[in-house]
């Protein structure tokens, strides 16, 4: 590393998009089309194939207002799926938006406390 870098307040390029914030909508699209695309993969594969020793799939329906191992449950379990995804993607990106911000905060202000210790030290 040069000497300017370590100097200075800003960071190398390489290393400013790893503490960008990330887009909590975006993050939560991703992450609900995912999940509800597996839940529908899941539910018409249950459906078609009807698998000997029966995974109780049946079970989500506790957590999933309505969803039965059907081809009805499998476009409700998409929805379903979706909804949950999106609300666990887009908590996932706050939490780590937050998290971060706060990270960056108190190491910042270790650094201008550590500064102005080190100023006061030669007065």
């Amino acid at each position: 590393m040069t000497a300017s870098v370590q100097n200075s307040s800003e960071l190398p390029a390489e290393l400013q998009p790893a503490f960008l914030p990330l887009h909590k909508r975006a993050l939560g699209m991703a992450i609900g089309i995912t999940f509800g695309g597996l839940l529908f993969l899941v539910t018409a594969l249950h459906v078609l194939i009807r698998p000997d020793p029966e995974f109780p799939l049946y079970l989500l329906r506790e957590y999933f207002y309505g969803y039965t191992v059907s081809w009805e449950g499998a476009l409700l379990g998409l929805a379903w799926g979706f909804v949950a995804g999106f609300v666990a993607g887009w908590f996932l990106a706050f939490a780590r938006n937050i998290g971060l911000a706060t990270f960056i905060f108190i190491t910042r202000t270790r650094a201008d406390l550590a500064a102005t210790n080190d100023f006061l030290d030669h007065i």
